[in-house]
């Protein structure tokens, strides 16, 4: 299972209240993150945030790709890498035609 840290996110929203003057809660914090983030995960972080002025780090479950998604980075993956190997064989070429005109030249 693919994770993102979301550490920053909750650093950035609990800085944010501070600067309003605001205390962190639950209501306001869920309100202000981008990413979805577990009620416990949330509870905790604020805990350890009013305990010890720090944001423990918290994963969560990274978003999948789609399907289409996936089949179309496949799709430029595959392309990317057939332009590289071409790109190689064209070089490779180059060496073994440099290579059989210096042993042609040496006989």
């Amino acid at each position: 299972m693919l994770t993102k840290d979301v550490s920053q996110e909750l650093q950035d929203v609990f800085d944010s209240l501070q600067r309003d003057g605001k205390e962190p809660t639950v209501a306001l914090v869920k309100a202000r993150l981008r990413t979805s983030i577990p009620m416990p995960a949330i509870i905790t972080a604020i805990k350890t945030f009013k305990t010890a002025n720090r944001v423990p780090k918290v994963e969560v479950k990274a978003p999948e790709a789609s399907d289409e998604g996936q089949v179309s980075a496949l799709l430029e993956q595959v392309s990317k890498l057939t332009q590289r190997i071409e790109q190689l064989e064209t070089r490779l070429a180059a060496v073994e035609s440099a290579a059989a005109n210096k042993t042609q030249e040496n006989q």
